[in-house]
């Protein structure tokens, strides 16, 4: 391996676009997908957004964001945030409400916000790696709020989705890459899509400093030197 690629770092920062134009349904996210479509018509004035990490939830969450011009903050910053501005707003996103578990002041917080959602039919989209049995939160009265909303799960991203979301981001980058590349990683990058957009940055990097096209050896390449940085 040549010096230049060698050096290059493994971890680049990339920021996901997050626009509906770029969001690719499939058998994994359907269900969740027209859900937000749905809005306002949704069963319950809150909904739960739940699955693993790079699923499409904050992507999804972003969607809902923009078109209802949503308040949007994460569950920690509950007790920080600005309490007449929530109470005045008609659409809010909370992302990441697993991870105030044993925040006595931010289960507080989101307790109140979903009384408030529900009194003014407000709407309120809520996203969480784990379900509300799995939360460990402390707050019975939470746990009970959090039983009214419409909980929807998302899975790990399927084959199709990870292998068009492959191509998408390679047409993106205008990269021309051959479909057998595609298919080889497609087989053995992780179930993530935030992966998957890391992943393909590396290796645009890593064809741009070689000055050379994308091939299923560089990709492997690649692959095996995250491998042996993360073991």
């Amino acid at each position: 391996m040549t010096k230049s690629s060698s050096q290059l770092p493994l971890e680049l920062p990339v920021k996901p676009r997050y626009g509906a134009e770029d969001f690719l349904v499939s058998s994994s996210n359907e269900t969740a997908y027209a859900m937000i479509e749905a809005w306002p018509e949704w069963p319950s004035r809150a909904l739960l957004l739940v699955g693993p990490s790079g699923a499409g939830k904050s992507h999804m969450a972003a969607i809902w964001a923009a078109r209802t011009k949503a308040m949007t903050l994460s569950a920690r910053s509950l007790p920080q945030a600005d309490a007449q501005a929530l109470a005045r707003a008609p659409a809010i996103l909370v992302e990441d409400i697993d991870a105030i578990k044993g925040e006595e002041a931010a289960e507080n917080a989101l307790f109140h916000l979903l009384n408030s959602v529900k009194e003014r039919a407000a709407s309120l989209l809520m996203t969480s790696q784990h379900l509300p049995v799995q939360m460990e939160l402390r707050t019975a009265d939470v746990r009970s709020r959090l039983r009214e909303a419409t909980l929807i799960e998302l899975g790990s991203p399927d084959d199709a989705l990870i292998r068009a979301v492959i191509v998408k981001l390679f047409v993106d980058r205008q990269l021309v890459v051959d479909i057998g590349v595609v298919e080889f990683l497609a087989r053995r990058l992780e179930r993530s899509l935030d992966a998957v957009r890391s992943f393909v940055a590396v290796l645009d990097r890593e064809a741009l400093a070689l000055n050379r096209r994308i091939t299923r050896q560089m990709a492997g390449d690649v692959l095996k030197r995250i491998d042996g940085a993360n073991p």
